[in-house]
């Protein structure tokens, strides 16, 4: 089973709350066990939450989610001037900024972050599937 999404938004912070709803209905309907599907929308609000407060070019972002066998994938790409994540992300659990770019790390099972000075970021974030029992994704998984 292979299921792709992707969705391009303005850098507005409701685009942030329809994102969360369309990615969270498709892990609902498929069966997600709740614990997962509240990871993945944490990480999700994360990552475009950053896109709106730090990416300071361009009027749009995009997000894609993949959900390949028992993996889910969520990319999320802006136009910004980029950062450099292990700097963000070493000033400490207390630290305001880069706090976003800990919990994504700490709730997916691997997350890449790729800067493109001038050309935006790029954040990818894995997390494996587990479906409850009899759930359509349980079902789809099967075949």
């Amino acid at each position: 089973m292979e299921v792709t999404i992707a969705l391009r938004l303005p850098r507005d912070a409701a685009s942030v709350s329809v994102t969360r709803q369309i990615l969270g209905a498709e892990l609902s309907i498929l069966g997600v066990e709740q614990q997962i599907k509240e990871d993945i929308l944490l990480m999700l609000t994360e990552a475009c939450s950053n896109v709106i407060k730090h990416a300071t070019e361009g009027d749009d972002y995009t997000v894609s989610a993949q959900l390949v066998a028992e993996k889910f994938v969520i990319t999320v790409m802006d136009a910004g001037q980029g950062f450099d994540p292990d700097e963000v992300g070493t000033r400490g659990p207390m630290a305001e900024h880069g706090r976003g770019l800990q919990i994504m790390r700490a709730l997916a099972d691997d997350v890449r972050f790729i800067s493109r000075p001038r050309q935006g970021a790029i954040v990818c974030l894995e997390k494996s599937l587990k479906y409850t029992h009899d759930s359509p994704g349980e079902l789809l998984r099967a075949h």
